[in-house]
C-alpha cells in the first residue's frame, strides 16, 4: 500500500473505531430509535457496513476491467470536494441511496455481530489497497451515487467523511435518548 493510501486507511480505521465505541457506549439504548422514521445507532452501523461492503465489491469488479478505467478529470475532483464539504456540514442530511436501502437487511444484528462483519469487510478493503496497482491511482474506480466517478484517493476520502458524518448522527441520537 502506498503511503497516501495508508494514511487514509489509518484515518478510516480511527474514525470507525471511534464510531463503534460511541455506539457501544449507548448500551441497550443503541437499538432504540430517537423518533419515528429515524435510525437507531445500530442501524447507522448497519448502514455503514452495507455501504462499505458495496464500495469494496464495486471496486473489485472494476479492477477486473482495469484497462477500461478512465482517468479522473477536474470534474471528478470538484464533485468530490463538494461532496466532502457537504458531508462535513452539521446541518446536512442525505437520504440513503435506494440501491443501498434495497441491500440493507430488515433484521438488524446485534452490535458485536455488526462489528465483526465490518472488521471482515475492512480487512478485505485493506487487501485490495495493499494490492492496488500504482498505475491506476489516477483512474476512476468507484461511482458515487451523487458525485459520480471517484479515484481511489477520493473514494477513501468519501469513506472517511461518511463515517464522520454518521458519527455526528450517533451523537445526535445519544443526545435525543439522554
Amino acid at each position: 500500500m502506498n503511503h497516501r493510501l495508508h494514511l487514509r486507511f489509518e484515518q478510516l480505521e480511527h474514525a470507525t473505531t471511534r464510531l463503534l465505541d460511541s455506539v457501544a457506549a449507548l448500551g441497550d439504548k443503541a437499538r432504540q430509535k430517537p423518533g419515528p422514521e429515524q435510525w437507531s445507532a445500530v442501524q447507522v452501523v448497519q448502514h455503514l457496513v452495507v455501504a462499505e461492503t458495496g464500495i469494496g465489491q464495486y471496486m473489485e469488479k472494476k479492477l477486473l476491467q482495469a484497462d477500461a478505467l478512465a482517468k479522473a478529470g477536474i470534474g471528478a475532483f470538484l464533485k468530490s470536494r463538494l461532496l466532502r464539504v457537504l458531508l462535513r456540514l452539521p446541518f446536512t442530511r442525505f437520504k440513503a441511496p435506494s440501491q443501498l436501502t434495497k441491500l440493507t437487511p430488515a433484521d438488524i444484528p446485534p452490535l458485536p455481530e455488526l462489528r465483526a462483519e465490518w472488521e471482515a469487510v475492512r480487512r478485505r478493503l485493506e487487501r485490495l489497497l495493499n494490492e492496488y496497482p500504482g498505475n491506476l491511482l489516477d483512474r476512476a474506480i468507484f461511482k458515487h451515487p451523487r458525485s459520480g466517478m471517484l479515484t481511489i484517493y477520493q473514494t477513501l476520502d468519501f469513506m472517511i467523511d461518511h463515517v464522520l458524518h454518521h458519527q455526528k448522527q450517533v451523537e445526535r441520537i445519544r443526545k435525543a435518548l439522554a
